[in-house]
C-alpha cells in the first residue's frame, strides 16, 4: 500500500476485538518505531510494552480508554537525551518521541491491526507504579489489536480543514 493510502485509511479505532496480537507483530511495530528519524539520531524515547497481565491491569487503571485491547504500548521521552537547537534552545525530544509514536500508529495500521493515540491516561499513576517510567515524560498510550466489527471511523474522521487554511505559501 502506498503511504498516502495508508495515511488516509488509518483511523482512530475505539473498539478493538479481544483477539490476541502475536508477539511477532508487536516486535515489528517496535522495530519500525526504532527506525523512526530523530534529531541528530539521538532517539530520546522509550517504548514500554505493557506485556504482563499485571501491566495490562495497571493500564486499565490508568485510563478508561483501553477500547477492549489486550496489548498496550506506552511512549515516553527524556528531555536531557534530546537534541537542542542552538538558536533558541528548543529541545526536540518531544518531537522525536511523537515521530516514533506516529510510526507506531502507522505500522499498526499497515499490519492490519487497529489503535488510537490515547493521551488521556494517568501518567503519574503509571510512573508511581513503574519506577522504570518515573523519569520519562509519557506522551502516548496505544491500545493495539484487531478492530471489532463495529470498530469504525468516527463521523468526524473525514473532516479536514481546507488547503487554504492549512498551507501558506511565502
Amino acid at each position: 500500500m502506498k503511504f498516502q493510502e495508508l495515511a488516509q485509511k488509518r483511523f482512530s479505532c475505539r473498539k478493538i476485538s479481544g483477539k490476541p496480537v502475536d508477539d511477532a507483530l508487536v516486535e515489528q511495530i517496535i522495530s519500525t518505531a526504532i527506525a523512526a528519524p530523530t534529531a541528530v539520531n539521538k532517539q530520546p524515547f522509550k517504548i514500554f510494552w505493557m506485556k504482563s497481565e499485571k501491566a495490562k491491569e495497571n493500564v486499565r487503571k490508568a485510563t478508561r480508554y483501553s477500547f477492549g485491547a489486550d496489548t498496550f504500548l506506552v511512549v515516553g521521552y527524556l528531555e536531557e537525551e534530546g537534541w537542542t537547537r542552538s538558536y533558541d534552545r528548543r529541545n526536540f525530544a518531544d518531537v522525536d518521541a511523537s515521530i516514533a509514536a506516529t510510526h507506531i500508529m502507522m505500522e499498526i495500521e499497515d499490519l492490519g491491526l487497529a489503535t488510537t493515540w490515547v493521551g488521556h491516561f494517568d501518567a503519574p499513576l503509571l510512573k508511581a507504579t513503574y519506577p522504570e517510567m518515573e523519569k520519562y515524560e509519557l506522551i502516548a498510550l496505544f491500545p493495539v489489536g484487531y478492530a471489532a466489527e463495529d470498530g469504525v471511523p468516527s463521523p468526524r474522521h473525514d473532516e479536514r480543514k481546507s488547503r487554504e487554511e492549512m498551507v501558506e505559501e511565502l
